[in-house]
């Protein structure tokens, strides 16, 4: 009898679960970061509105990374060939991810270095760049998921990856990654009206709503498109759900409709993209009635609601493979040893609750319109 309390299989469902948590948690709090960064040349227009977006962003900013953080460390330990296969499948999108995160630390601490409009220009610019690019990225990522990803598995289990960069921007990723850019934007759209006053936050609104349309519009399409359009993957054989980690166990097949799937053996999952609608027209309407918390409700209910929409359509593959379909990853074959699930899972009881904690004191402790005065008060702001 095992000395673990919790089933295998129940423990590779409750790390999906979290890593799809996570992943949530990484898209809502660095999504206001990316979203803001990205309309930072289009919503403060003079040099005292941008230091008042950036003073949005600055104080929280570090914060809102662990949730990157967390996420990329439980992908590490509890789905080590995920890990392994998409670290090096999309290792030039991963460092473009990076190059640009890295451009944010260093315009927040140049900008203010020279009072010159050229130099700050081209740190705002560059800031832009930090939000504009992973919000792109992520989502060509996750496009990439439901049209397979080129690698395959030797007899030891080795990865070999056979694409390159410009093979990951088809239509279908680049469509991911504007809904992606889209719901961002969306929401640092409503952070910035929430928390700043006059033109910046009118331009925002403006801004916003057009983003919370966009997301509607491309959220629907992409919709369509996976569910009717799109081969999916299909597992025809019986995977043992509490056996050990072996992805060339299993039989796949590419199949039409077969994103559809798990819709119609789990009716219960259509309530995913309905709440990624309700909250896209809920933050749309938000802003146009000049509501702030609802906003901010609305466009994390969208972000939770797009990326459970992807998690339940793609359930069980985490990763599938283009090239050798009997190669994809999957939640029942691709994750640690039942132990390592189990000894995770109560490091993450203890600590998630201490980062959720400190993460909602913060921003209490930083909430509050940020305006002119309040900056000219401030000797440290940025």
């Amino acid at each position: 009898m095992s000395a673990i309390p919790l089933d295998y299989e129940v423990l590779r469902l409750i790390w999906w679960a979290l890593l799809g948590i996570l992943l949530m948690g990484f898209a809502v709090m660095g999504g206001m970061d990316l979203g803001m960064g990205a309309l930072l040349p289009f919503v403060a227009r003079t040099d005292d509105e941008r230091r008042v977006m950036l003073n949005l962003v600055g104080p929280t900013w570090e914060g809102n990374q662990v949730w990157l953080v967390l996420g990329g460390g439980a992908i590490f330990a509890a789905w080590p060939a995920i890990y392994a296969a998409s670290f090096s499948g999309f290792y030039i999108a991963m460092i473009a991810i990076l190059l640009a995160l890295i451009l944010r630390p260093v315009g927040f601490k140049f900008r203010r270095k020279i009072d010159n409009p050229t130099w700050r220009s081209v740190w705002d610019w560059a800031l832009f760049v930090g939000g504009f690019v992973p919000a792109v990225v992520f989502g060509v990522a996750v496009g990439n998921l439901f049209v397979g990803v080129p690698f395959h598995l030797d007899d030891t289990l080795r990865t070999s990856y056979e694409g390159n960069f410009f093979q990951l921007l088809m239509p279908f990723p680049l469509l991911a990654g504007l809904l992606s850019l889209a719901m961002l934007l969306t929401m640092g759209a409503v952070v910035i009206a929430a928390r700043t006053t006059g033109p910046v936050a009118e331009r925002a609104r403006i801004y916003g709503r057009w983003a919370a349309a966009a997301t509607v519009v491309l959220f629907v399409l992409g919709g369509v498109v996976t569910l009717f359009l799109l081969s999916g993957f299909k597992v025809t054989s019986v995977q043992d759900v509490f056996g050990p980690s072996n992805p060339l166990g299993k039989t796949v097949v590419l199949e039409q409709g077969a994103w559809r799937a798990n819709y119609t053996s789990m009716p219960w999952t259509i309530v995913a993209p309905v709440l990624a609608l309700i909250g896209s027209v809920v933050a749309y309407l938000s802003l146009e009635l000049r509501m702030k918390v609802l906003g901010i409700l609305g466009a994390s209910l969208a972000i939770v609601g797009i990326i459970s929409t992807a998690g339940l359509s793609l359930f069980p593959f985490l990763m599938p493979s283009s090239v050798d379909p009997q190669s994809s990853l999957t939640v029942w074959d691709a994750s640690s040893s039942q132990m390592t699930l189990f000894i995770m899972l109560c490091a993450t009881i203890l600590f998630l609750p201490i980062v959720l904690g400190y993460t909602a004191w913060v921003y209490r402790v930083m909430r509050g319109p940020v305006t002119t005065a309040s900056l000219n008060r401030n000797p440290n702001a940025y």
